[in-house]
């Protein structure tokens, strides 16, 4: 601690040191070019300090060749304090897809653009328990962020000027358009850190990455293409604790032995409560335990002794997991999950092109192509347990789930000038997909016929933008920019079932089991469950294929009354085809105290339209509540059950935002300042609800359950309001002296959101006191305290002729985890009964050196002080296998980082 601690002062005395010294040099009064934005203002480039909304700007194209981070998600987590992404574990699909969050608000409350274009959202529904639950994200990391030149982030709500899912701000990724030259770089790195818990030492996660850039002209009249090329190969990370728990009963033992002398156990019987050759299981039990030598000659005695299929499950539950793992010549460590990082392979394929047609006139397109294959881990199979079939098993088995995504997208469209007016006219298609194999498993209820990989089938999402817009500029007064345009949006989600073992529960003959014939069990009577385990397949009533059509068109005026008073005013209107329509506004001003002071106000009105995912996604999974094996259904709002709970069917979340903040200037010192205060109201917000159990919900809606052949059930719906307050503050500063060039950054965010009001419940869920389901506890943590409502960052970075010094910490706030304490023991969690995680400084250093024009070499360290969260309290740590939250953490759970790059252009 003492040692991050004075890295962090040593950075903050440099900065000061640097600013202190720059402010007396006379030779710092340079011409220095202001960074402009586009983003937020459809009247042209202005300077991010004049402009009337918040708005960052990272040169990506430089700052790749120094951070340690390559995909998007990361690089933002790192330099962005009002950003959030963290690496998931053991989450499913969401293992393989950062949630990405703006000023603490979910994943679809935040807008992504490439080269201003509404970027599609990805096919995955975030049903796990990982920071946004329940909502559907942009998949940042489909595109390479070798391709990006610059990335623009609006820290303000800006649906009345881009549509549905801006209420956090707006994310423009801006592509490159370099030509005449092939850029690239060989990353290779892993993490080196004590804390890996596998075989293999203390390096593991090892990334091998290629970037490619290749650009050209394309005639005489600045038309170019520009072209990038991506592959990474990830392994995983081990961060599990020692397996602790019980592994092997006596029952494992005893048929380990007679699988040593080609009995297999599981083969005597296919239902142990109806085995028609229950003394031969008998005889046979009694004669391998004969075998196990560890067994006292008491235990002997009460075996031998046991004459019925009963006694003998009475006695061979008992724990013998020390003794057995030495006789089978295996350790603790054999038996853990996999929790860290994922495997994953990445191929991109992403192009940027413009082709003038006249002086006038230019026609452009860009997108690519991104494929990822996934493998992460699930829980672990143990032998002791009824999931496992260990006639298959004997030594249980670690699931895995392979995810296959795809994505594809393509935008093109003619812009220029006419007749004074600047016209866009575009057409975008967006498709990303998920498709779900599951390999090292089984489905148990087939016993020996059990598959051990299954086609689990997948989502699919497929989105398709035509956009017109027009705008002009007007002498009138110090300027008037008058925009305007019109928006059609087709949209399709897709489920398609997996193969019929995937999710399919058979009876002991093999056939469908259909709830009234025999299902087989384990050894000691418990039914073997169905579908493929850790992930159970799409069934196909699951399957669906729904579309929706949104129209929208917009009005924007901004005005120059004089050169220090600045307004901006849009409205948009926007119809669905599935819930209506929403109209909304937005009123901006910048008031220009002296040439280097500005204040800016901002006030909107905003609204993010149901994902067309959470109107339709429904799905029935075997999973494992409070100890049930449990039917679970997530069902959808215009299902039979949800109609019985008094759900009601998705409508908009809408919002209410204002803004505040000043610019600052010291041109004789490079030292610039922002400060932005920021409110968000959001009514009707969506949320995944907790499991209503059969047993809890009203007599009305049982038979519903038993129709669906489900024990619980979970939905989508508008259920609470909330309020997110807030604070940005940015200093930016540079110097040029002796030779050197020094950039210091500095920016923090805090912000807080709450729920308010009353929970959205039915009358029905109150009166079955279930309203701490419809809206739980758990929720109400990933809502509140899961994200930093601190997070800060200082960087600095020493150009010193060919060499390049790079320090940067990031403070990241205190948050709390939504796995359940109950301290008391009285059965109710409260708010002080979750786990804090917290606060945590993490530093990177790295330096890069160009030895010749073509040829430049960097090394550095993520997290140099190798910095975990807080490790998990044993209530959550699942018998260990948890050392740190998988629910939340600030930045991860890898350690230490360490990397060298090749960068080479030609």
């Amino acid at each position: 601690m003492k040692n991050k601690k004075a890295i962090f002062s040593a950075s903050v005395l440099f900065f000061l040191g640097t600013f202190t010294y720059a402010q007396e040099k006379d030779t710092l009064k340079t011409n220095n070019v202001e960074e402009v934005v586009i983003l937020g203002s459809r009247s042209g480039a202005r300077s991010k300090t004049d402009s009337p909304v918040p708005v960052d700007v990272f040169n990506i194209k430089e700052s790749s060749v120094i951070l340690p981070q390559t995909n998007i998600g990361q690089i933002l987590n790192a330099i962005a304090p009002s950003f959030t992404s963290t690496i998931q574990t053991n989450a499913d699909g969401t293992d393989h897809l950062d949630p990405a969050q703006l000023r603490g608000l979910g994943p679809d409350q935040v807008l992504v653009l490439v080269n201003g274009k509404r970027r599609h959202t990805s096919a995955l529904v975030n049903v796990n328990g990982s920071p946004g639950r329940g909502t559907v994200g942009t998949d940042l990391n489909a595109i390479p962020s070798f391709a990006i030149s610059r990335i623009e982030v609006l820290r303000d709500g800006a649906s009345a000027q881009y549509g549905s899912d801006a209420i956090a701000g707006v994310i423009n990724l801006g592509l490159k358009r370099d030509t005449g030259k092939l850029t690239g770089q060989l990353s290779y790195g892993g993490n080196l850190t004590p804390a890996a818990n596998d075989h293999t030492g203390d390096f593991d996660g090892q990334n091998i990455q290629i970037d490619l850039n290749y650009g050209n002209k394309i005639g005489k009249r600045g038309g170019f293409y520009n072209i990038t090329w991506t592959s990474q190969f990830r392994n995983p990370t081990f961060r599990a604790g020692t397996e602790s728990g019980a592994i092997f009963n006596a029952y494992n033992a005893i048929e380990q032995r007679a699988l040593n002398n080609g009995v297999n156990l599981s083969s005597l019987f296919n239902n142990i409560n109806n085995s028609a050759n229950s003394q031969q299981i008998i005889n046979t039990i009694h004669q391998y335990a004969q075998d196990v030598n560890y067994f006292s000659q008491a235990f002997q005695n009460q075996i031998q002794s046991a004459t019925t299929i009963s006694a003998l499950q009475g006695l061979l539950g008992a724990n013998v997991t020390d003794q057995e793992l030495a006789y089978r010549g295996m350790t603790r460590k054999d038996f853990n999950m996999q929790v860290g990082q994922s495997k994953l392979n990445n191929h991109q394929l992403f192009a940027n092109i413009e082709v003038p047609l006249n002086d006038n006139w230019k026609l452009y397109t860009f997108g690519g192509y991104s494929f990822r294959h996934g493998t992460s881990g699930g829980f672990y199979r143990r032998p002791n347990q009824s999931r496992t079939f260990t006639g298959l098993y004997p030594n249980g088995y670690l699931p895995q789930i392979g995810t296959d995504i795809q994505d594809l997208s393509l935008s093109a469209g003619i812009k220029g000038n006419w007749k004074g007016w600047n016209v866009d006219f575009s057409n975008t298609f967006g498709q990303n997909s998920f498709n779900y194999d599951i390999k090292n498993t089984g489905n148990t209820s087939l016993r020996f016929n059990s598959p051990n990989e299954f086609d689990a089938g997948g989502l699919r999402f497929s989105q398709n933008t035509i956009n017109l817009d027009f705008s002009k500029k007007y002498d009138v007064w110090s300027g008037i920019n008058i925009a305007f345009g019109a928006e059609h949006r087709y949209e399709n989600f897709k489920i398609t079932a997996g193969e019929e073992a995937s999710y399919a529960t058979y009876d002991v003959s093999g056939n469908l089991w259909n709830g009234n014939t025999t299902r087989p069990t384990d050894f000691f009577g418990a039914a073997l469950p169905g579908g493929s385990q850790v992930f159970s397949g799409f069934r196909p009533e699951n399957a669906v294929n729904k579309n929706r059509q949104a129209v929208a068109g917009y009005a924007d005026v901004e005005f120059n009354f004089t050169d220090w008073l600045l307004a901006d005013a849009a409205v948009r209107y926007e119809n669905y085809s599935d819930f209506g329509s929403t109209f909304n506004y937005k009123l901006a001003s910048r008031i220009k105290v002296d040439q280097n002071l500005n204040f800016r106000f901002a006030g909107s009105t905003g609204f993010r339209a149901p994902s067309i995912h959470q109107i339709y996604y429904n799905v029935t999974s075997t999973l494992f509540t409070n100890g049930q094996l449990l039917e679970v259904g997530t069902f959808s709002n215009d299902s039979k059950v949800a109609n019985l709970l008094g759900i009601p069917g998705l409508k908009q979340e809408t919002s209410k935002s204002a803004s505040v903040g000043f610019t600052y200037r010291i041109p004789a010192a490079n030292l610039s300042f922002t400060a932005d205060g920021y409110f968000t109201r959001i009514d009707d917000r969506i949320v995944l609800t907790g499991q209503f159990t059969r047993a809890a919900v009203p007599s009305q809606a049982q038979a519903a359950f038993d129709a669906a052949g489900v024990n619980a059930v979970q939905l989508f719906t508008n259920a609470i309001d909330t309020e997110t307050k807030g604070l940005d503050v940015v200093i930016s500063h540079n110097a040029k002296f002796s030779g050197l060039k020094l950039d210091n950054n500095f920016a923090i965010n805090l912000n807080r959101t709450k729920k308010v009001g009353n929970i959205h419940s039915s009358g029905a869920l109150q009166s079955a006191g279930l309203d701490n389901i419809y809206f739980s506890e758990a929720s109400r943590v990933y809502l509140e305290e899961a994200v930093p409502r601190v997070k800060a960052s200082l960087s600095n970075q020493l150009t010193w002729g060919n060499a390049i010094f790079y320090l940067r910490n990031t403070y990241f706030g205190k948050v709390t985890s939504p796995d359940i304490i109950d301290a008391n023991g009285d059965g109710i969690v409260s708010p002080n009964e979750h786990q804090e995680i917290t606060d945590k400084i993490i530093t990177d250093v790295s330096v890069a050196y160009q030895f010749t024009k073509n040829i430049g070499l960097t090394a550095g360290v993520n997290n140099l002080l190798d910095i975990y969260p807080t490790r998990n309290l044993p209530a959550s740590s699942n018998n260990d296998q948890f050392v740190y939250s998988r629910s939340t953490s600030q930045f991860g759970q890898n350690g230490r980082f360490v990397f060298t790059r090749l960068n080479f252009n030609f």
